[in-house]
């Protein structure tokens, strides 16, 4: 089993008379930026000319300064930015800036592994990575609790990174929940992996699939959502609670024999023969190379097959139905983009 590291394990007086730079002010730069000032590190945050998060990061009390001149001042740079952004970045505003001693992190692996970024040998280099989005970051923090989080070193001239990494895990809020150390290859395939086949694109198939096959087959578009979306949240709250198995305990009997005795039949050897696709493609780099390629002409097939998914029937459905559930919290998919 791999050592879970806590409060005890990290010392936040490696930030004694240092800054650190959050470049990005978006879903975690935001949460790591508040969570680090109010473990008392001294934080500035660097953005890009005519960013509209600048006032944002200004109203909540920070020193906001251009990128490269945030990366001047620092002895440790979170790169806080998307993967499709950190090249550019790096090139034009990082990398002219970054001098021996200082410390380049990250909360994905991304740009380090698949080496769009190849920062010189005499910086350190460590991982971050929180295992929940921003805002349930600087909620739990909040409330005086953590998100669980990943802590990785790539390079190390200073012999201190992984006392950096901790330091840092513990600022944002990791070190209360519990801190696990891994490496960026395998933070970074494993997260791709997920993503792609279970998280997001397998789930999202999953349930547009099965939605598709009632209202083919004559059910209500109504029925259709609430069977194969709306109850999802249950099942998955209950599976995080307690596991697969604590999620079986707390369903009927019908529905425990329809789990064990259909599901092996729907995700079956196929299946995970194309998940072990998908794997192979992230673990030879085919992945990266395919995304950075659409990124650079201009994210056309992208766009298209999102616009494409806001289309389909399930969402016309479930907005309808989710508009009857004051209870829930609404969010809209229009104009909510962070702002980097």
């Amino acid at each position: 089993m791999a050592k879970v590291y806590t409060d005890k394990d990290a010392d936040l007086s490696v930030f004694k008379g240092k800054t650190l730079a959050v470049l990005g002010f978006g879903s975690q730069g935001h949460a790591h930026a508040l969570n680090l000032k109010e473990s008392g590190a001294h934080v500035i945050i660097g953005l890009y000319e005519g960013s509209k998060s600048a006032a944002v990061a200004k109203d909540k009390g920070f020193e906001v300064y251009l990128t490269a001149e945030a990366v001047k001042r620092a002895d440790v740079i979170f790169v806080a930015l998307p993967d499709t952004k950190q090249a550019a970045a790096y090139e034009k505003d990082i990398a002219p800036n970054l001098t021996k001693g200082k410390t380049l992190l990250f909360s994905h692996g991304f740009s380090i592994h698949f080496k769009t970024i190849v920062p010189p040998k005499d910086v350190d280099v460590i991982l971050v990575a929180p295992k929940g989005p921003g805002h349930i970051v600087r909620r739990q923090f909040t409330e005086g609790k953590g998100v669980p989080a990943l802590i990785a070193v790539f390079q190390n001239p200073s012999k201190k990174a992984k006392k950096t990494a901790l330091a840092w895990a513990k600022g944002v809020g990791g070190t209360r929940a519990g801190v696990i150390e891994t490496t960026f290859k395998e933070e970074t395939e494993t997260d791709l992996f997920g993503e792609q086949t279970v998280l997001c694109g397998g789930t999202s198939a999953l349930v547009q699939a099965g939605f598709e096959v009632l209202v083919e087959a004559g059910y209500s578009p109504e029925m259709a959502y609430f069977e194969c979306l709306h109850e999802l949240k249950l099942i998955v709250d209950l599976m995080n609670e307690a596991g697969i198995s604590g999620m079986r305990f707390s369903i009927s009997e019908t529905a425990k024999w329809g789990d064990v005795s259909v599901g092996p039949k729907i995700i079956d050897a196929s299946v995970k023969k194309r998940m072990k696709a998908a794997l192979k493609d992230i673990q030879s780099g085919k992945f990266a190379k395919d995304w950075v390629k659409e990124y650079e002409g201009g994210y056309k097939r992208y766009n298209a097959l999102l616009a494409a998914g806001e289309k389909h029937p399930i969402e016309k459905t479930g907005a309808k139905l989710r508009s009857l559930m004051p209870w829930m919290q609404k969010r809209s998919i229009k104009g909510t983009q962070a702002s980097y």
